[in-house]
C-alpha cells in the first residue's frame, strides 16, 4: 500500500495549479498546470488502502484507486497508468473532465480532505502522453462482424475502442465535420485542449477503427440501410435534445441554447469557422443554469469580452458541507466554485425567469432584459414569488439549462425503435433495444449523466455486442444501464 502513515503525515489537499487569471482569459489553453515534482507523490500516499475501498463503489469504471495511487507514491508511474487503462480507455478524458464521484466516497473524506484521485489519473495520463502519446493496440485477431456505432462521444469511442481490440471491423459515424461530439463542440478548450482528442484518434486509428464524419444517420443514411450492412449497430448519440425554457420571449433574438454558443465559439477557436455568430463581446450578459455547462458559458463569455455576466439558479445555493439527506458515501450536492466562477461574472440564486423583455422600435424583436422574481415553494413547486419581479439588463441570454433526452433522428420510423417514459432509448439489462441488432449506450439510453459514466456503458454495451457476435465474450462489463446511483439527473 501507500505510506500506511501518510494520510497523517500529509493531511493537506493539494490541487493542480492554475494560471493566474489575467493572463488565462487571455486565451483558451487550458487554466491548470502540471504539479511540481513530489507534490504528486505525497498526495497518493494519503491513500489508506482502505480493507473496503469506497471509491470502487463510487467509480463506474472499477477503477484500482488504491492501487495506482500506491504505485504512484512509489514512483511506479508505467506500471501505475497501465493499472488506470485497465478499467479506463481515456483516462486524459476523466482526468480533466470528471466531477470525480470517486473521491465523495473516498473514506479519507469521513474526516479530511479526500484523497486526490481524480488529479492522480489526470497526472498519469499527461505520463502516457509525456511518454510517447497512446501505443496502439490492434488486435491480434479479426473476426468477420462489422459494427457501426453512431456518434462519437465518449461511450461511441469506449465501445468502438473495446470492439476494435476484440477484432471486429468498427465503423464510427458523425454527422459533424470532426470527431468527439459534445468533447470536441461542447467543451471549452480551456478544460480540454483538442490535441488530446486528437492524439487519442490516432491511436483507435492505428488499431484499426474507421471513423466516417459529416454523415448524419437517419437522413444520409437510413437506420434501416445501416442495420442492414452491418451485424451491430450501437445507438451513441447523446442526449443533445436542449431543455426549453416556456416563458414569454422565449424565442427573442439574443436567447440561445448554451450548446450553440459553445460550439459556435469552439469552431472558431479551432479555425473551421472564420468569425462568431453569436458574440459575447461588450455584451450583458445572462446565463439561466449553475451547472457545469453555465460555467463553461462564464468562462467562454469573459473571454469573448462580455462586458458583464450574472447566473441566474431558480434553486438554493447548495452548502458547502454534506447534507443530512446525502451522507458518505453519496455524491452530494456542494457549492462550487469552478475555475469559471474565480474569472469574474455574478451568481444568483433563488431566481426565477418570469419573461425575457423585448426592446422597442427597431429592437422589439430583440432581448433587452430578463424579469426575474424570488423563487418560492408552493405545494412542492419552484414558483416566482408575486411582487418580487425585477428587470436585469441582458444582451444575449444563454440557456443552460440541460437536456431532456435524445433525437429522435428516425429511429422509431426507420426501424422501430421504442423509446421509454423518460424519452430515452429503451433497453433490456444488455443494452439491446427491441430492435434486433440494435444497441444503445450512454445518454441516449440513460439520459443526461456524467463522462465516467458514458465510458462505463460504452465498455459495458461493447461487451454485450461482442457476446452477441460470438457467443461468449471476454470483454469487461462494468456497469448494468439499470445502474443509475450516481446520474445527475
Amino acid at each position: 500500500m501507500a505510506d500506511p502513515r501518510g494520510f497523517l503525515k500529509v493531511t493537506e489537499r493539494v490541487t493542480q495549479p492554475k494560471r493566474p487569471v489575467p493572463v488565462r482569459l487571455m486565451d483558451y489553453k487550458e487554466v491548470v498546470e502540471r504539479q511540481k515534482d513530489g507534490t504528486l507523490q505525497q498526495q497518493a500516499s494519503r491513500c489508506m488502502d482502505c480493507g473496503i475501498p469506497f471509491c470502487h463503489q463510487g467509480c463506474p469504471l472499477g477503477n484500482l484507486i488504491p492501487e495506482f495511487n500506491d504505485l504512484t507514491y512509489k514512483g511506479r508511474l508505467d506500471d501505475a497508468a497501465a493499472r488506470l487503462l485497465s478499467t479506463n480507455n481515456f483516462p486524459e478524458l476523466t482526468g480533466k473532465l470528471c466531477p470525480a464521484p470517486c473521491e465523495s466516497s473516498c473514506v479519507l473524506g469521513i474526516n479530511q480532505p479526500a484523497v486526490t484521485i481524480k488529479q492522480v489519473e489526470a497526472e498519469l495520463a499527461e505520463h502516457l502522453m509525456d511518454a510517447g502519446d497512446f501505443v496502439p493496440q490492434p488486435p491480434a485477431r479479426h473476426t468477420e462482424h462489422r459494427v457501426a456505432i453512431v456518434g462519437s462521444g465518449p461511450a461511441g469511442l469506449a465501445a468502438a475502442q473495446q470492439l476494435t481490440r476484440a477484432g471486429h471491423t468498427v465503423a464510427v459515424y458523425e454527422r459533424d465535420e470532426a470527431i468527439g461530439g459534445l468533447l470536441r463542440f461542447g467543451i471549452p478548450d480551456f478544460k480540454l485542449e483538442k490535441q488530446i482528442i486528437d492524439r487519442r484518434l490516432d491511436q483507435m486509428r492505428e488499431e484499426g477503427t474507421i471513423f466516417r464524419t459529416g454523415i448524419e444517420i437517419g437522413k444520409d443514411i437510413t437506420w434501416k440501410q445501416l442495420q442492414r450492412d452491418y451485424d451491430a449497430v450501437i445507438v451513441a448519440t447523446g442526449a443533445t435534445v436542449p431543455r426549453e425554457l416556456p416563458v414569454p420571449g422565449n424565442k427573442l433574438e439574443g436567447v440561445h441554447h448554451a450548446m450553440e454558443f459553445l460550439t459556435d465559439n469552439n469552431r472558431v477557436v479551432a479555425g473551421t469557422s472564420s468569425e462568431r455568430k453569436i458574440d459575447a463581446k461588450g455584451k450583458h450578459v445572462i446565463i439561466l443554469g449553475g451547472g457545469d455547462t453555465g460555467s463553461d458559458c462564464i468562462g467562454t463569455a469573459l473571454r469573448q469580452g462580455a462586458a458583464s455576466v450574472t447566473t441566474l439558479a431558480i434553486g438554493k445555493q447548495p452548502g458547502t458541507e454534506r447534507s443530512e439527506n446525502q451522507p458518505w458515501p453519496m455524491m452530494p450536492v456542494l457549492f462550487e466554485v469552478q475555475s469559471s466562477h474565480e474569472e469574474g461574472g455574478e451568481r444568483s440564486y433563488l431566481a426565477s425567469t418570469v419573461n425575457f423583455v423585448a426592446g422597442e422600435g427597431t429592437e422589439q424583436n430583440k432581448v433587452i432584459g430578463v424579469t426575474v422574481a424570488e423563487t418560492e415553494f408552493v405545494a412542492g413547486k419552484r414558483l416566482p414569488k408575486p411582487g418580487t419581479e425585477r428587470v436585469i439588463t441582458a444582451d444575449l441570454v444563454l440557456l443552460a439549462l440541460g437536456f431532456t433526452g435524445p433525437e429522435v433522428s428516425g429511429l422509431d420510423e426507420q426501424v422501430s425503435i421504442e423509446f421509454d417514459n423518460r424519452g430515452n432509448v429503451a433497453r433490456d439489462g444488455y443494452y439491446k433495444t427491441n430492435t434486433e441488432s440494435v444497441f444503445v449506450a450512454g445518454d441516449a439510453g440513460r439520459g443526461q449523466s456524467l463522462i465516467v459514466w458514458a465510458i462505463a456503458e460504452g465498455r459495458a454495451c461493447a461487451a454485450s455486442v461482442d457476446q452477441f457476435l460470438m457467443g461468449s465474450t471476454t470483454l469487461p462489463a462494468p456497469v448494468a444501464p439499470t445502474d443509475r446511483a450516481i446520474s445527475i439527473i
